[in-house]
């Protein structure tokens, strides 16, 4: 019994991490220098970039074309801080490196966060300063 009371303590000890935002605000704040409205333009532009790079991955015809839209998407999404994006596209990248394909699985929460960036972008612009 005692062994198990140690277990059930050391999980409680984890501390609790909040959920984090799609997009790292202050990242992006300071790739921007401080300049909302180049914030929002970024972010724009980002989006946009995020849909087309990732219809172009789904369409992909040969490793080459897949390394280099998952190279396209894992950058803009680090200069943005869209970090489950920009992680998601390295651990592909990294498949892809050791031989392996990249699964449908992976791909599919690549599409999900994309889409919750998109979702956030679109939060974000709709409250955007005159």
């Amino acid at each position: 019994m005692a062994q198990a009371s140690a277990a059930v303590e050391k999980i409680v000890q984890f501390p609790i991490r909040r959920a984090m935002r799609p997009i790292d605000l202050v990242h992006l704040a300071k790739q921007c220098l401080g300049d909302e409205h180049l914030e929002y333009e970024i972010l724009r532009l980002f989006d946009t970039t995020m849909q087309t790079y990732f219809n172009r991955l789904v369409l992909s015809m040969g490793t080459a074309e897949l390394a280099m839209n998952l190279h396209s998407i894992k950058g803009a999404a680090s200069g943005v801080g869209a970090w489950t994006i920009a992680e998601l596209a390295k651990t592909a990248e990294a498949d892809m490196q050791a031989g392996r394909d990249v699964s449908p699985e992976l791909v599919a929460d690549l599409g999900l966060a994309v889409e919750e960036v998109h979702t956030f972008i679109e939060r974000m612009l709709s409250n955007e300063p005159a």
